[in-house]
């Protein structure tokens, strides 16, 4: 493979990486990808994303057998977790879809690497070179990962004309601890033996809520610590309050404005030391901690330092076509500065990338059009500005909210909890953000960010029609609330 110059070389098989050389490949580029492990996905498909919602189905299930009388349902009245066959269905989930990343290489003609790739230096004469070590590569695979039609011989470079970073992301840990089977990341908390009894959870982002969530419907006495004011801190604050306030209604133990002092393991637990909101100090007990304090961009061992591309925080910052500041290199998924870190925004990079490098039409991923969908008991779905966002902006803002107890499918599922918001600029109608927490709003989610998309008016979408009964509606009555005309309320 000495010989071979690709078009195309992409260091990473995560989200961003497999989605930019499938792209590529089907654009007409001769593209390799080098990942370091022995399966492609990266962290959404085996440490995030797909098993965490897996768990999140499971819990979901769970909750519903807890009313089945009500549903028409007899002799429920004592199920019986099996954690181990819960976990077996989300390994069985991400081998399936591990299976499936394996045959779209194939597929579309993707020469796979096992290895840990290194950039060597700048192109000379517009050729790149990338190094290859053997450490982790084909791990466990042996003899599959020649039947599969990797390459199995030892790899010392690769050469291509354009390179794509997209090495991802490890969990953070607070300082001065590392992750055991007691001080949990996502990663552990995947691979627990037995379903815990109690659990503190340091940091209510998507992570830390979305777990929280899985192990209160199981039954475990779940607490949540956040340093910030409020929780899941990147959403509308009203959106904030109404989770915080279900939360409570849950039985969640929840401790805002906290600052964790220190984690002491004793008794096959620990006890969490923090300061709370009024600067008196608690502890908390628990069988696990989960710690999730955000994701640190994995671009230490990949070579940059021997080319100009300067870090900020660890993170590699691009042009809107994420071009690095080296010529024919480009960085994409959560090493990206500026961008959130969540594989549909890697992924899609991954897309602009392919599209421009292949002289096919691309557009720029507009940081206000992504949408960010969190999977907790209720699930939030927003797109675009907040209202304090929109107000920074200097918009007249005009804002319009529906409750969830006025759609009919709601009730029709038992889930009357949370509201749709709609933020719009008052002068011209159109569509700044929608915010929702509520059933399936990681679903409904997707017709906001088309509207938003397609700079749609208050207007337009109050004559857009909604089947019925839907969860959808709600949208329907979202926009129609702005000018005080929600006909279900």
């Amino acid at each position: 493979m000495s010989d071979t110059i690709f078009d195309l070389v992409v260091v990473g098989g995560g989200p961003a990486g497999y989605t930019c050389g499938i792209r590529a490949a089907q654009l007409g580029l001769k593209v390799a990808l080098i990942e370091k492990t022995d399966k492609l996905g990266g962290t959404c498909l085996h440490w995030g994303c797909i098993p965490t919602k897996s768990l999140l189905f499971s819990a979901e299930i769970w909750d519903h057998l807890k009313h089945a009388a009500n549903y028409g349902i007899d002799n429920v009245d004592a199920p019986k977790l099996n954690w181990d066959n819960l976990i077996k269905r989300k390994s069985d989930i991400t081998n399936k879809h591990t299976k499936g990343l394996d045959f779209l290489m194939k597929k579309n003609k993707i020469t796979v690497f096992r290895g840990h790739g290194r950039l060597t230096g700048p192109a000379k004469d517009g050729i790149h070179t990338i190094t290859v070590t053997d450490e982790d590569k084909a791990s466990g695979r042996g003899k599959d990962a020649q039947a599969e039609g990797y390459t199995s011989q030892k790899v010392d470079e690769i050469k291509a004309k354009k390179v794509v970073l997209s090495t991802g992301s490890d969990a953070r840990m607070l300082p001065g601890y590392k992750a055991d089977d007691t001080i949990l990341t996502n990663m552990e908390i995947l691979t627990l033996p037995a379903m815990p009894k109690s659990m503190v959870v340091i940091g209510s982002g998507a992570v830390g809520v979305e777990f929280a969530s899985i192990f209160k419907s199981f039954g475990a006495e779940v607490t949540i610590i956040e340093a910030l004011p409020r929780l899941v801190n990147a959403e509308d604050e009203e959106i904030s309050k109404e989770l915080l306030r279900l939360y409570k209604k849950r039985g969640f133990e929840v401790f805002l404005s906290a600052k964790v002092e220190k984690i002491d393991k004793k008794d096959g637990g620990a006890v969490v030391t923090f300061t709370d909101s009024t600067g008196k100090q608690q502890t908390k007990t628990a069988e696990k901690v989960l710690v999730a304090v955000g994701r640190a961009p994995r671009t230490y061992d990949c070579g940059l330092d021997k080319v100009n591309i300067p870090l900020d925080r660890g993170f590699i910052m691009t042009n809107e076509w994420m071009e690095t500041t080296e010529p024919g290199i480009y960085a994409i998924g959560d090493i990206v500065g500026g961008l959130p870190q969540l594989a549909h925004v890697g992924a899609m990079c991954g897309v602009v990338v392919a599209s421009k490098l292949a002289g096919k039409y691309a557009r720029p991923v507009n940081r206000q059009r992504i949408p960010g969908c969190t999977y907790c008991d209720p699930q939030i779905g927003s797109v675009g500005l907040t209202e304090a966002q929109a107000k920074e902006k200097g918009y007249q803002v005009k804002v319009g909210k529906f409750p969830f107890v006025g759609n009919s499918k709601a009730t029709i599922l038992d889930s009357h909890d949370g509201f749709v918001k709609v933020v719009s600029d008052a002068k011209y109608g159109e569509v700044l953000g929608v915010h929702i927490i509520g059933p399936q709003a990681t679903e409904i989610i997707a017709e906001c960010v088309t509207a938003l998309e397609l700079e749609a008016t208050v207007e337009e979408m109050m004559f857009t029609i909604h089947a019925h009964p839907t969860l959808s509606e709600s949208l329907l009555d979202g926009f129609s609330s702005v000018e005080g005309m929600a006909i279900n309320v």
